[in-house]
């Protein structure tokens, strides 16, 4: 895992050289060194471990995203951007295990920003599903609705009905709190 500060340095190192081979007629050395400064321009917008841990997860290999999600310190090689990203994917990873820390990291994730908007869509749809789970409907109703808006292909529309069904369900069965539920009642 390369520093953006290192990349940036690099970038800069190889075009100065290239701009010096152009001044001394060597074309093809300062376009190879041109190409080259431009693969690194686009690693330092695309990370190339947030590129292998999305192939990861097309594989559904969640063990091998999450050990290359660990090897990423996002404060020093990641731009803000790619760090939404780096959290976002590890709330996915982390919805299966511990949904608090699943939550923490979506709520970074959308705090950092998003490119895309269906990718804020499920961050928001995964958190309103966690506040069900913790029973804050009010929280999971709002977070719902800007999933909706967010949803502007229709993508999750299956996902955001089967919610709002759950939580109707849920509004239904109010169940009194000394109710036992693991205590079969009978005379």
């Amino acid at each position: 895992m390369i520093n953006k500060n290192i990349k940036i340095v690099v970038i800069v190192v190889l075009l100065a050289t290239a701009i010096w081979q152009f001044t001394e007629n060597n074309i093809g050395n300062g376009i190879f060194l041109l190409l080259l400064m431009l693969i690194i321009v686009l690693i330092y917008f695309k990370n190339e471990m947030l590129i292998m841990t999305l192939f990861k997860f097309r594989k559904q290999d969640m063990e091998g995203a999450k050990k290359i999600l660990d090897k990423i310190n996002p404060d020093t090689a990641l731009i803000k951007n790619q760090q939404g990203y780096y959290y976002y994917l590890s709330g996915i990873i982390d919805a299966q295990n511990n949904l608090n820390q699943a939550e923490k990291h979506f709520r970074k994730a959308i705090d950092l920003g998003l490119n895309q908007k269906e990718d804020l869509a499920v961050a928001k749809l995964q958190l309103a599903g966690i506040s069900m789970s913790k029973n804050r409907p009010a929280e999971a109703q709002k977070l719902m609705a800007e999933a909706k808006q967010h949803d502007t292909k229709g993508m999750l529309k299956e996902q955001i009905g089967m919610m709002e069904a759950q939580m109707k369900q849920v509004k239904g069965q109010k169940v009194p709190m000394w109710y036992n539920h693991s205590k079969k009642r009978g005379f």
